[in-house]
């Protein structure tokens, strides 16, 4: 399993409209194949910033998800929204019993 963790801030003229893409991204990116959970949640220290929470079953599953024009789209999306670049990490899970 993956763990996908990203942030983008908003300047405060877009921050509706990222928020709405980010929530419609979010949506669709739950019904793809390997999508264990994804979501995005506004940050608490900084009202503009989203910060986004994803789990996929493998790097396949992350790769096709990157290559959706869905997702594609989205990220157009980001850079003219935002106000800063964003942050991505992707942290592979081992999982112990």
């Amino acid at each position: 399993m993956l763990v996908v963790t990203g942030t983008v801030t908003a300047r405060p003229d877009t921050f509706d409209a990222l928020r709405e893409a980010a929530l419609a991204h979010v949506t669709r990116s739950r019904t793809e194949p390997g999508c264990l959970r994804h979501s995005v949640h506004v940050d608490c220290e900084d009202p503009l910033t989203l910060f986004f929470y994803e789990e996929w079953a493998d790097r396949a599953a992350l790769d096709d998800h990157f290559a959706q024009p869905g997702s594609q789209a989205f990220m157009a999306s980001v850079r003219e929204l935002a106000a800063r670049s964003t942050r991505m990490k992707i942290l592979p899970i081992v999982e112990r019993s």
